[in-house]
């Protein structure tokens, strides 16, 4: 099965490649998804996918097979913008390849793993390999903007509970079970209007923020640090000021913060540090999403992301470790993202097991060197169509004891 499986995978190899570059070629901001929402749907229908559908937000659903329970198979779709295009080594948007590798937005986060899951999911259904399962592969929105918002919909309005999820974000192939959590804030100072000629008749909101940024600048190394999951962070990421113009002192600054949350640190302990700092002059809350969808569905979430682990003797972690090593007959590296995913509500939230095998590596995300290597193409969707069996054979092995 381990050669027919790799032989199939290879022989996908064109397919995978053209269906990444069509994807990277579609523009999908948060929020506006539904060309390369269609797309991917329209290749799960081409590959025989037993039933593709978008739900209310605009995931876009692929089922095969009807197993009692749900192994589910996760890449956003949707991506940050570009930045200065002109910074760019080449078109964002064109999906290059120059010595087998596929360049362009979005190539590492998110679209190289759905066209690998996409994928995945066609060699499940030649092979047979749904291991039992209802195997769902979902092209996911909005991820960039709100992580797990997909998610909450899916879950908690579309009554779909997945019994394991694989997130496909960028591993570098290796095997992850966790990260951090986040939570964004806003700060807000007032003060008081005036001409900016008499600057000492107001009160320049401004300069109240300013002692607010050095303490969350300071507040870094002071933070708590994981063995596993690293170290907390806080990172000011956007400031703005209200003026009646550019000769009036401002009377309204506000400062959005960035806290990413190590374990032992919650949302309520990240609110007292910043309230701390803020002391009078800042008003502090935590930030809520409400942007439609791009099906104008409205869901509001708060945007507190928890961290989370799964523990390495789980029978996932140990099923993607045997797949693995079945597969490519070499031990897994088995680590964790310095990103957030959507894990923070499957996992974090909702308490599905989860998992990340995904092409590509973090540090090309977000970049002017977003990239995807082909061989990782073929490489992941093998293991996701090895991955059902593999997780099958870890439950049954737990029952029989």
């Amino acid at each position: 099965m381990r050669e027919a499986l790799i032989d199939r995978a290879e022989g996908y190899r064109e397919r995978m490649t053209r269906f990444l570059r069509d994807l990277i070629a579609i523009p999908s901001p948060s929020g506006e998804e539904g060309r390369v929402v269609a797309r991917i749907g329209e290749e799960m229908a081409a590959l025989g996918f037993d039933e593709v559908r978008t739900d209310r937000i605009g995931n876009v659903i692929g089922r095969i097979g009807k197993g009692p329970k749900i192994l589910l198979f996760d890449s956003h779709v949707d991506t940050v913008g570009i930045g200065d295009p002109d910074a760019w080594p080449h078109d964002p948007f064109r999906g290059k390849v120059e010595g087998e590798i596929v360049y362009g937005r979005g190539a590492s986060d998110n679209k190289g793993g759905v066209a690998a899951m996409v994928y995945g999911g066609r060699l499940i259904r030649d092979l047979a390999l749904d291991g039992g399962f209802t195997i769902l592969i979902v092209g996911s929105v909005m991820e960039e903007d709100c992580d797990g918002l997909c998610y909450k919909s899916l879950i908690e309005e579309e009554k779909i509970r997945p019994n394991f999820v694989v997130l496909g974000e960028a591993t570098g192939l290796r095997i992850y079970r966790g990260h951090r959590g986040r939570v964004e804030m806003r700060v807000e100072t007032r003060g008081r209007s005036c001409h900016a000629s008499g600057p000492e008749r107001g009160k320049n909101a401004v300069y109240r923020m300013a002692p607010i940024v050095r303490g969350i600048e300071r507040l870094g190394p002071k933070l708590r640090s994981d063995p596993f999951l690293g170290k907390g962070s806080a990172a000011v990421t956007h400031i703005d000021c209200r003026t009646p113009s550019l000769n009036a002192v401002p009377d309204r600054a506000s400062i959005v913060i960035d806290r990413r949350l190590t374990a032992g640190e919650t949302k309520a302990s990240a609110l007292r540090e910043v309230r701390r700092i803020a002391g009078r002059e800042g008003k502090v809350e935590i930030l809520e999403y409400r942007k439609p969808s791009h099906t104008g569905h409205v869901l509001p979430m708060e945007k507190h992301f928890p961290s989370w682990v799964l523990p390495a003797d789980h029978a996932l972690v140990r099923a993607a470790a045997d797949a693995y090593r079945t597969l490519f007959r070499r031990k897994p590296a088995i680590g964790r993202w310095t990103f957030s995913t959507n894990g923070t509500y499957t996992m974090g939230i909702a308490g599905i097991p989860t998992i990340g095998l995904g092409p590509s590596e973090e540090r090309f995300a977000h970049s002017i060197l977003d990239r995807c290597p082909i061989h990782h193409l073929t490489a992941a969707a093998a293991f996701y169509a090895a991955l059902p069996r593999a997780l099958r054979a870890r439950i049954e092995g737990a029952e029989r004891k």
